[in-house]
C-alpha cells in the first residue's frame, strides 16, 4: 500500500469515488463505518445507496451538471445533507465535492469526502428550536418606549 492509499484507507471521513454514471469505484474504511456498507457491497453500485429517496432527483441533476459543465456549483463548500444508512436509517453528514481529472484533463469522475455530523446537526437544530421559543412572538416591530410622565 502507498501513502495515498493509506492516508484514504485509514481515515476516519469517507471517501467516495464514483464515475461519470454515478457509480461508486473506490469507497474506504470512513464511508463503511458512516454509510454501513462495506466496500465489497457498495464498489459498482449507484450513488443511490447512500441517498434518501427524496432527495435523489435534486442529486442527480447536479451531478449530471457538474459532469456536463466540468465545474462544481457548490464550488469547494461544505454542505450538510441527509444520508441513508445501510440500516434504513437516516442521519447527516458535512460533504465536499471534486471533480476528478486525468493528466490530459479528461474528467474521471466525481469525489466526496463525508464526515457524519449527524449528532453536531441534531444538537443545533435543538440550540436554534430553544432559542425560537424564548424570542418574541412577533419581533418585527421595535419595543414600545415608556410613556413620557
Amino acid at each position: 500500500m502507498n501513502l495515498y492509499q493509506a492516508m484514504i484507507e485509514q481515515t476516519a471521513d469517507a471517501f467516495i469515488f464514483s464515475d461519470l454514471e454515478g457509480r461508486i469505484q473506490l469507497w474506504n474504511h470512513g464511508a463503511e463505518v458512516i454509510f454501513g456498507f462495506s466496500a465489497k457491497d457498495a464498489i459498482g453500485q449507484s450513488l443511490d445507496i447512500i441517498i434518501p429517496e427524496h432527495l435523489r432527483q435534486a442529486h442527480w441533476i447536479g451531478f449530471h451538471k457538474a459532469i456536463a459543465t466540468g465545474r462544481m456549483s457548490l464550488g469547494d463548500q461544505v454542505m450538510t445533507t441527509r444520508f441513508l444508512h445501510k440500516d434504513g436509517s437516516k442521519g447527516y453528514v458535512d460533504m465536499r465535492f471534486s471533480l476528478i481529472k486525468d493528466d490530459t484533463g479528461k474528467l474521471m469522475g466525481v469525489l466526496a469526502t463525508a464526515r457524519d455530523s449527524t449528532t453536531r446537526y441534531l444538537a443545533e437544530r435543538m440550540l436554534r428550536a430553544r432559542l425560537a421559543a424564548l424570542a418574541p412572538a412577533d419581533d418585527s416591530k421595535p419595543a414600545a418606549a415608556a410613556p413620557d410622565e
